[in-house]
């Protein structure tokens, strides 16, 4: 199959919703669709963090709307679904971190399950939805640090309240897609819906905590050392833009032919890229410059997985879909672009300039 692409001209003056969007991954997915000539609007808390993406590359100018709602207040988002009347949903809304998820485990239950089941009743609720993607994470898996990539088919599990919340999500999701949006029932209620799950992804105006690259750079630019809690785990790296792509392919292929593509998707990188935690922070050292250095902290931790990798081969095989940025390009393309930050560049068109490169890459 040729290599996809993402077609310009099927996102013109699409409606769609983004939830989620005033995050790191949303705020990329936004400016794309924008880019573009969708029609988006986003349903989000407020940027979890200062600075954010959302804030730097003015977000909110490029969108028809921003609403500020929590995804856990099902009347209010159901309300909202019925006066945005989107043809496709993108679901990013969700409490992202495991150690987070340690202290507040509740609350990430809570956005992470009841939020994904408030989204789908609002749907079932509203007429015109077309595609719905929920984007969970490649931890939803039950991991057993195996050197062997998971597939779609693999058992889902989760040993901390975030794995396992989006684990959940995955269930839940399943479990309506065949009670109330069957694909064998596709042509009586028209809704294709799937679940994707990407790797550890890394890209400019992410400053979430206890990340590697966010920690990274705030290491650089306070002058302290890079302290590493897991020096040796292994992880599926990749720039943010190569799982908005599969995103944006996917759902392409859904809106038309739902029957066909509803089901779970993974978009990682290829196994040359799943390296290790000390390498990609050796390598982002050696883009900055500078002295920075690395410090191995043996404290005692949250437990984390130290292997994680994951099968592709069918959004290769199926989508034509495939990592275009290797882990080399991806960490000078998010050193330029924090460089350019603090230099107080204009970080939006650095953003659109980047999806071009990558678009026709």
């Amino acid at each position: 199959m040729k290599n996809a692409t993402v077609h310009r001209k099927f996102w013109r003056n699409k409606k769609v919703l983004v939830t989620g969007h005033t995050g790191f991954k949303g705020s990329w997915l936004c400016l794309w669709l924008a880019q573009m000539g969708a029609r988006v609007t986003g349903v989000a808390l407020p940027p979890p963090t200062r600075p954010s993406l959302f804030r730097a590359a003015r977000v909110e100018d490029m969108l028809e709307r921003s609403i500020m709602l929590d995804i856990r207040n099902r009347a209010g988002f159901a309300r909202a679904l019925r006066k945005i009347k989107p043809q496709i949903v993108i679901h990013m809304a969700a409490q992202p971190l495991v150690r987070d998820s340690y202290a507040q485990p509740v609350m990430t239950y809570e956005t992470n399950i009841i939020g994904t089941i408030n989204l789908l009743e609002a749907i079932r609720a509203t007429a015109g939805v077309r595609v719905v993607l929920n984007v969970t994470t490649d931890k939803c898996y039950d991991n057993l640090e195996r050197s062997k990539g998971y597939s779609e088919g693999d058992p889902l599990g989760g040993y901390d309240p975030y794995s396992s919340s989006k684990a959940c999500s995955e269930i839940v999701t399943a479990a309506y897609r065949s009670s109330f949006f069957n694909p064998k029932k596709y042509n009586k209620h028209g809704v294709a819906i799937a679940t994707v799950r990407a790797g550890n992804v890394i890209g400019g105006g992410d400053w979430s905590k206890d990340r590697l690259v966010p920690d990274c750079i705030r290491a650089f630019v306070t002058a302290k050392d890079i302290i590493l809690r897991n020096p040796d785990a292994v992880r599926p790296w990749q720039h943010v833009l190569e799982p908005l792509s599969g995103y944006l392919i996917l759902s392409e292929r859904l809106f038309k032919d739902g029957k066909r593509f509803s089901s779970a998707w993974n978009f990682g990188p290829d196994n040359i890229d799943v390296w290790t935690v000390k390498r990609v922070a050796n390598t982002i050292c050696h883009e900055w410059g500078g002295t920075a250095h690395i410090r191995i902290s043996h404290g005692s931790y949250p437990h984390e997985t130290g292997l994680l990798m994951l099968d592709i081969a069918k959004a290769k095989k199926a989508l034509g879909w495939k990592p275009r940025w290797n882990n080399l390009i991806a960490l000078e393309r998010t050193v330029n672009w924090y460089k350019a930050y603090y230099n107080r560049k204009d970080v939006r068109s650095l953003c659109l300039a980047q999806i071009a490169e990558y678009s026709n890459s």
